[in-house]
């Protein structure tokens, strides 16, 4: 069982991308689906999430408006759209899978985490 992280990069403030986490040996299509990231120094933190069925997102303060959470069931990925980026958005980004779908936002509650992708953000 696997989530696979890509899409990071460096890019300048203001800039976009796009993260996608693709799962497989089993399917993600009935978990909830959450983005954390990492800084440097820093514990990781919660930045989105979505339920199974696409239909209920919920999104830290800090990301709120600027980026966008969505999945693939049937590709069994999910993916973080990141818009209007800041230095402070620099950091790994990490996927991960809660089987009992409950729209968590601690790390803890997550059974299934990718490997982590890495965004910094240039001033």
């Amino acid at each position: 069982v696997q989530l696979q992280a890509s899409g990071g990069g460096l890019v300048q403030a203001g800039g976009s991308l796009r993260l996608s986490c693709a799962g497989s040996g089993r399917s993600f299509s009935l978990d909830t689906m959450g983005w954390f990231r990492q800084a440097p120094g820093k514990e990781r933190e919660f930045v989105a999430a979505i339920n199974w069925s696409g239909t209920s997102t919920l999104y830290a303060n800090s990301v709120k408006g600027r980026f966008t959470i969505s999945r693939e069931n049937a590709k069994n990925t999910v993916y973080l759209q990141m818009n209007s980026l800041k230095p402070e958005d620099t950091a790994v980004y990490y996927c991960a899978a809660d089987r009992s779908n409950g729209m968590k936002t601690t790390a803890y509650d997550y059974d299934y985490w990718g490997q982590g992708t890495q965004v910094t953000v240039s001033s």
